[in-house]
């Protein structure tokens, strides 16, 4: 099913973009305007997302050969060089070894002062918790989507540990839990819209990089690598997180639904973090062991956006305001 349109622009790119799907037309930005453009601002991002997009469900009223519409391509390919430069430059020092890259995300911080999850749990209110699965909507409606483009690129233990950990994730032939369904359904708990996309235009700029990061790793072949490195990043980190959040939402009286979606990734991830460093990461290694620093690069990029967006969210609510770029509309009365 389509998303219902293109988001409203944020700037010149963005405009491009969404002109350039509505009218069946060339955009008209740049590849110069691309790679001048500030790669972690709002118009930038989004522009990026909704060429994105075309790749996973694209929109009402758009051309599905758009998606790969040539003149789209080569503004796509500005914009993630753009925004691929800028990544290679903030983490030109960060670990280029899978054992230095994961060996902190392996035991629990003592002090987790910057830690949403732990925010939530400790002091979270309703409201909060409906900012955050709106904002992790653009990305859990879509879980493991786009890790799924790194299947073909795979051999042996790698490709079988990576299809187990995705059959999980896909809700192991029962469509009722799939992994998005069950975020779909926390969602519907909490007086939230499931539809896929329906957010985006409360999503601020470091909340579409983090997405925009997995869809930019997962289209390239050259990046399979860093692309196993974002999703072993993702489990390493998971289970700790869920089980905050699910005390959170048991706490706030979130609700049945919203209770299970993290309960699920709770065990689920645990168990997922052994295959995917075990049998993915190492039986890549073992068949391309050049690709050691690519799946470092992985992990530190996302470690970085997550980061970057968690300092986002919680600067807001320091200051008592929403962290959307719109309040929603029922929330308007709560946050001030």
């Amino acid at each position: 099913m389509s998303v219902s349109g293109p988001a409203a622009p944020r700037g010149e790119l963005s405009g491009a973009v969404v002109r350039a799907l509505r009218t069946g037309r060339p955009p008209t930005a740049s590849a110069r305007a691309a790679l001048k453009a500030d790669p972690w601002g709002e118009d930038l991002q989004l522009a990026l997302y909704l060429l994105y997009e075309l790749h996973y469900r694209g929109f009402e009223g758009v051309d599905d050969e758009r998606e790969w519409d040539p003149d789209l391509l080569r503004l796509r390919q500005a914009l993630e060089t753009r925004v691929l430069h800028a990544l290679r430059t903030e983490l030109r020092d960060a670990p280029r070894t899978v054992e230095d890259a994961f060996a902190p995300l392996l035991v629990e911080p003592v002090d987790l002062t910057g830690s949403l999850s732990h925010r939530l749990e400790q002091e979270g209110e309703l409201w909060q918790l409906r900012e955050y699965a709106t904002l992790r909507s653009l990305y859990h409606l879509k879980e493991a989507d786009p890790h799924a483009w790194v299947i073909p690129r795979l051999s042996g233990r790698a490709k079988a540990g990576m299809v187990a950990v995705e059959y999980d994730e896909f809700g192991a032939g029962r469509a009722a839990d799939i992994h998005a369904r069950l975020f779909a359904d926390l969602m519907a708990d909490l007086g939230l819209d499931p539809a896929y996309g329906r957010y985006v235009e409360q999503a601020p700029a470091p909340l579409l990089a983090t997405v925009n990061l997995m869809s930019h790793l997962g289209l390239h072949r050259a990046l399979r690598g860093a692309l196993v490195g974002h999703f072993a990043c993702l489990e390493v980190t998971s289970s700790p997180g869920s089980r905050r959040l699910a005390r959170a939402m048991r706490r706030c009286g979130a609700g049945t639904a919203a209770e299970r979606f993290y309960d699920e990734h709770v065990e689920a991830d645990a168990v997922h973090e052994q295959v995917v460093r075990r049998e993915v990461i190492g039986g890549l290694l073992a068949d391309e062991p050049g690709l050691e620093a690519d799946v470092a690069f992985g992990c530190a990029a996302t470690v970085l956006l997550e980061e970057r967006l968690a300092a986002h969210i919680g600067a807001a609510w320091d200051q008592g305001r929403s962290a959307l770029r719109t309040p929603l509309p029922d929330a308007v009365a709560t946050v001030t």
